[in-house]
């Protein structure tokens, strides 16, 4: 008969209770009391662990629709005991001889109990144990000649949960990144990390499957053994006929090999689970650096000011999100296009012929400025500011254009300023344009191009 059918329907009333995590330790309190006392406890027994229980800490029962007024008025104590046994969750057991009222914990809600005991206490070495029932179950069957199918049974068994585990750490990962989005200040944000996640991922589960390779210390000889069973079962289904005596044979020995099948695609499995894993802790690492390098200097970084300020127009605080972004507007070019380069970002590939020129050494060797005529150059060049190359030019200028003649240039002083004018006026910024004549102008010391300078026209 299945256990199900046992249950009350009265015992699916206790998570619907306000009480129900008050009612769920409690019971975890009893069963644990009830394993020391051969499986059995007297109702005073349950009473004073139920009362231990209320005393360390401050509860708060709220009232419920089973019971009645003068359930109402008991104690705390037998007034819990008394609505978990009307849920079904407990059972009263009289024994006549002694005159004392037992309690018993139903196979159903045992059941039910245990699975509150792995959702509060949960085995850090859970998935050490599985992997190495899987190679103990696989060497016995492989080795011991009186081994039976159940071993792989249990192998794949064992398989499968540890898979199981594996990806319940991988779906709550996401809780994790929850929690590292909502820790605001810096000192909280490490905490999240030291205290929560590395306990309890990388000490408790990540550490032991991966950085002990504990898993990959066991998968080579588990997956050769695995290979031999299914050699050596293959080799024996091709000899067998498909006659009646060799039915039960065969049924055996194909059964054999979709076990053998499913824990080879099983390991597979963990494998790849494992390798998300990685990618996971990888990105959570990474994650938590940009976080922590965020809250550090979100008050002076540009991108964490920007973010500020998307906060702000996107929470109720601001009152007019389009006024808000209009006058930030104003402020800041927030839709600027810049255009980096006019020049294509794709360079065509040069001929061989090019690059081998390109090896060959120059005919026409070219000096080498010597240390004081770079010194000279620059000295020439920051010599002058900008506002006085405008005043050389603006003196120059009659009419609209500035005509450089013979007589411009009377001094070393001119000669640079006219140099520099010349190169200030070729620049995209500059007030002024340079029209080149194509002439040269010649005198006794100096010798200079024939140019025209001319005030840029507004809008050019």
């Amino acid at each position: 008969m299945q256990l199900i059918s046992n249950v009350p329907d009265s015992f699916w009333g206790l998570f619907r209770t306000k009480n129900r995590i008050l009612y769920i330790e409690v019971l975890m309190n009893l069963n644990e009391e009830y394993q020391y006392n051969n499986y059995f406890i007297s109702w005073d027994v349950c009473v004073q662990v139920i009362s231990n229980f209320f005393h360390v800490r401050i509860i708060n029962l709220e009232d419920e629709d089973q019971e009645s007024d003068i359930d109402k008025t008991q104690p705390p104590a037998t007034r819990t005991l008394n609505l978990l046994i009307k849920m079904g969750w407990l059972k009263k057991l009289e024994d006549y001889s002694q005159g004392i009222t037992n309690i018993v914990i139903p196979d159903y809600s045992a059941v039910m109990i245990d699975a509150f005991e792995r959702l509060y206490n949960e085995n850090d070495d859970e998935a050490e144990v599985y992997i190495r029932n899987v190679y103990a179950s696989v060497f016995s069957y492989m080795n011991d000649s009186r081994g039976d199918i159940s071993f792989l049974n249990n192998a794949m068994q064992n398989t499968r949960i540890l898979n199981k585990s594996l990806q319940n750490m991988l779906h709550n990962m996401n809780r994790f990144f929850s929690n590292l989005l909502d820790q605001e200040f810096y000192g909280n944000l490490l905490a999240e990390h030291l205290n929560v996640y590395v306990e309890e991922v990388v000490k408790k589960k990540y550490h032991i499957l991966k950085t002990s390779d504990n898993f990959y210390l066991y998968k080579n000889d588990i997956k050769s053994w695995l290979r031999g069973i299914e050699e050596r079962t293959s080799e024996k289904v091709f000899t067998l006929d498909n006659s009646d005596e060799n039915r039960l044979l065969l049924d055996r020995y194909t059964k054999e090999l979709n076990l053998v099948q499913e824990i080879s695609r099983g390991f597979d499995e963990i494998e790849r689970r494992i390798f998300f894993m990685d990618k996971e802790h990888t990105k959570y690492v990474r994650a938590t650096v940009t976080r922590l390098n965020y809250l550090i200097n979100e008050d002076r970084d540009t991108k964490g000011l920007i973010i500020q300020f998307l906060n702000y127009v996107s929470s109720e605080n601001c009152s007019n999100a389009a006024d808000t972004l209009r006058d930030a507007a104003s402020f800041v070019h927030l839709t600027n296009m810049e255009i980096m380069s006019s020049r294509r970002f794709y360079k065509k590939r040069k001929t061989k012929s090019d690059f081998t020129a390109q090896l060959e050494p120059d005919t026409e060797i070219q000096q080498d400025l010597t240390k004081e005529e770079i010194l000279r150059m620059n000295r020439t060049h920051n010599k002058y500011s900008k506002m006085q190359i405008e005043e050389f030019i603006e003196s120059g200028i009659k009419g609209d254009r500035f005509e450089v003649t013979d007589n411009t240039v009377q001094s070393d002083i001119d000669f640079e300023k006219l140099i520099l004018a010349y190169d200030y006026s070729i620049r995209r910024n500059s007030r002024f344009e340079v029209i080149e004549e194509g002439q040269e102008i010649e005198t006794e010391r100096y010798r200079y191009p024939k140019i025209t300078f001319r005030r840029k026209q507004v809008g050019a």
